[in-house]
C-alpha cells in the first residue's frame, strides 16, 4: 500500500513540476487560462512578483522582471476585486511605442516596465537620466530600450538600440 502512495506522490509531483515549467516557459499562454482567477491563483502559478503597483484607475499591476539578464518583463493586471484581467510581456515594440514623450514621468515608466535593473546612467551635458531595459527587437534581435528623463523626471526621449554583440542564447541551440 505504501508503494502505491509513494507512486501517487511521485506522479503528483511530476505533474506539478510540468505545470511550473509551463508557467515559466510559456507564461503568456498559461496566464490566458487564468483570466478571471484571483490573485492567489496567479501568485501560486508564477510566484511572488518583483513589484506591485496600484494604478490611477484603481486596478493593481504585478510585475515579474527577468532583467537585467533576461529580456522580459511580464505584467498582470487585476481589477478592483482582485481578479486577473490581463497578462502580457511589456518589453515589446507595441508596448514601448505607447510611452508618451513630454507627458509620462519616471512613475509611468516604472508602472509599465518596472524598475530598471541595469545601472542608471546620468548624462550631465544633456541633463538626462537614462534607464535601460534589455529586450528582443522584432522578437529575435537583442536590443536595449532606453528612456531619458529630464531633471524633473519627465520622459524626454526613448530609444531602441540594437545590441551589436548579440547575446541571443537561442542562436546557439
Amino acid at each position: 500500500m505504501q508503494h502505491r502512495s509513494f507512486g501517487g506522490l511521485c506522479a503528483a509531483a511530476f505533474v506539478l513540476g510540468l505545470l511550473g515549467a509551463c508557467a515559466t516557459l510559456q507564461p503568456e499562454q498559461t496566464a490566458q487560462k487564468l483570466i478571471g482567477s484571483p490573485e492567489s491563483t496567479v501568485r501560486d502559478t508564477f510566484g511572488k512578483p518583483t513589484e506591485t503597483y496600484r494604478l490611477a484607475d484603481g486596478t493593481t499591476r504585478w510585475i515579474w522582471s527577468r532583467q537585467p539578464f533576461g529580456h522580459e518583463v511580464y505584467a498582470a493586471d487585476f481589477d478592483a476585486s482582485g481578479k486577473l484581467t490581463r497578462y502580457r510581456q511589456m518589453l515589446t515594440e507595441t508596448e514601448i511605442y505607447r510611452a508618451q514623450v513630454n507627458v509620462w514621468t519616471k512613475k509611468d515608466i516604472q508602472e509599465r516596465f518596472g524598475l530598471p535593473r541595469e545601472p542608471v546612467q546620468y548624462y550631465p551635458l544633456m541633463r538626462r537620466e537614462a534607464w535601460s531595459y534589455r529586450m528582443y527587437k522584432e522578437a529575435y534581435q537583442t536590443a536595449h530600450f532606453s528612456c531619458y528623463f529630464d531633471d524633473a523626471g519627465v520622459l524626454r526621449q526613448t530609444m531602441i538600440i540594437v545590441d551589436p554583440l548579440g547575446g541571443d542564447s537561442r542562436k546557439s541551440r
